[in-house]
């Protein structure tokens, strides 16, 4: 698989965890809040960059949007790993960097509420799925998404892989 599949395919999950997300948010009743609903932004920019890499075909180009996916996924997993270890502790978001990103700087809670409206607090939403805490699962899918990310960064492709020989 090249780097650009891999890209694809990371661009997939992440638009399958965000439509996923939103099905929890609005079918279950699981309410997010301000970092769950800033860890959907990141995936999201994760998706379109992968998709944006379509664009491209010089290879460092695609290592570009592959390394800047890694980038991303970092920022993610540090989110889930704060709003599990410390946000989920706390009473209220209010005024911690997810709220005031996405509220105060964005705005787009008041643009998108029905994709990024924040309307629990951070011990509210805690839930879990099969015995998972919520902000575990994002966290393995951000880790996942980095992972991939490297190998889409320093993957041999087809045509390198060839290159060095004339037929």
């Amino acid at each position: 698989m090249n780097s650009q599949k891999i890209l694809n395919f990371i661009a997939f999950l992440c638009m399958a965890a965000v439509g996923f997300a939103l099905f929890s948010q609005h079918y279950l009743g699981m309410l997010p809040c301000a970092w769950c609903v800033l860890q959907r932004l990141i995936l999201l920019i994760i998706a379109v960059i992968c998709l944006l890499a379509n664009l491209f075909k010089p290879l460092f180009l695609i290592r570009l949007c592959a390394f800047l996916s890694f980038s991303l996924s970092i920022t993610g997993i540090l989110s889930a790993w704060y709003q599990y270890s410390v946000a989920s502790n706390l009473v209220s978001c209010d005024m911690t960097f997810a709220d005031r990103f996405m509220s105060k700087w964005t705005g787009l809670d008041a643009m998108f509420p029905w994709l990024f409206g924040i309307f629990a607090t951070c011990m509210d939403a805690k839930v879990s799925l099969l015995g998972i805490d919520y902000a575990l699962w994002a966290l393995a899918m951000f880790v996942l998404c980095a992972l991939l990310s490297l190998i889409a960064v320093f993957r041999k492709n087809n045509r390198e892989l060839f290159s060095h020989y004339s037929y």
